[in-house]
């Protein structure tokens, strides 16, 4: 188990750590019930703190963000020696994490994307893992929500029964949401992007020789260009600039702004 602490990569601090590791903090938390915000981040995750300060106060806030892209992965292990040895992706942690809640009889739920995309994904997990317990599933409201809205939501995920919660809204609204939602329901909130939709089917993944070359977003590119074109062609080439500036000596701030207002994503 690799667990060796937080690491400022452009002001936000990554846990360098590995599966086992972010898994066990997971599930006990989810054994105590007891909050834990962690996200999968990726590249665009990262720049989402470096471009806005109240993000990269919330994102420093979280009590575990994993290295979900491989070039966070290389950064760690650029700029720290860390010797990680692969990322944690957000969707094969979802898998781990579930495997891990079935043989613990730890309730599950998901929050997010459609009802058809969580629908499929239900029949996937309950044919991967029969014991698992999936006790609520509430698609995404793909707007802000109210107050009584959030309290809506509040009670639904309490009342399940819910020992661990995932989120998939996408970045930077899943990390908006876990922020927001952490200590009102005191279990881990796990962000993990398109898992959701890798699961059931509804998105192709990478092949994985792309994603252990760290090529996952051109495959990501080729198959949504109109949407993703800004995102990888004009943020990757900035984190790499980046890191080269910090390479060199340049320090990144980790503090941020604490947000001005809620920003109830739903």
């Amino acid at each position: 188990m690799i667990s060796l602490g937080k690491k400022n990569v452009l002001g936000v601090l990554v846990d360098a750590v590995d599966y086992e590791a972010a898994i066990q903090s997971i599930v006990e938390a989810a054994r105590q019930r007891a909050a834990l915000a962690v996200s999968a981040l990726a590249v665009h995750g990262i720049i989402t703190g470096v471009l806005d300060s109240e993000q990269k106060y919330r994102l420093n806030s979280f009590d575990v963000l994993v290295p979900d892209g491989q070039p966070v992965r290389w950064a760690l292990n650029w700029l720290y020696g860390t010797k990680l040895s692969e990322r944690v992706y957000g969707p094969d942690l979802t898998l781990k994490v579930c495997q891990e809640a079935a043989s613990h009889g730890l309730p599950v739920y998901f929050y997010g994307s459609t009802q058809e995309i969580l629908t499929a994904l239900e029949r996937y997990l309950k044919t991967k893992f029969p014991s698992l317990q999936i006790c609520g599933m509430t698609p995404s409201k793909f707007r802000c929500t109210s107050e009584s809205e959030k309290s809506e939501i509040v009670s639904r995920i309490k009342e399940s029964g819910a020992a661990i919660a995932f989120v998939g809204l996408g970045c930077p609204r899943q990390e908006v949401f876990a922020y927001e939602y952490n200590k009102e329901l005191s279990i881990p909130i796990v962000s993990v992007g398109a898992a959701f939709a890798f699961h059931a089917g509804a998105m192709p993944q990478a092949p994985r020789w792309m994603q252990q070359r760290g090529l996952e977003w051109l495959f990501r590119l080729s198959c949504e260009p109109r949407r993703l074109w800004r995102r990888y062609l004009l943020l990757n080439p900035l984190y790499l600039f980046l890191l080269l500036l910090q390479a060199t000596g340049f320090e990144f701030a980790t503090t941020g702004l604490p947000p001005s207002r809620e920003m109830l994503w739903g």
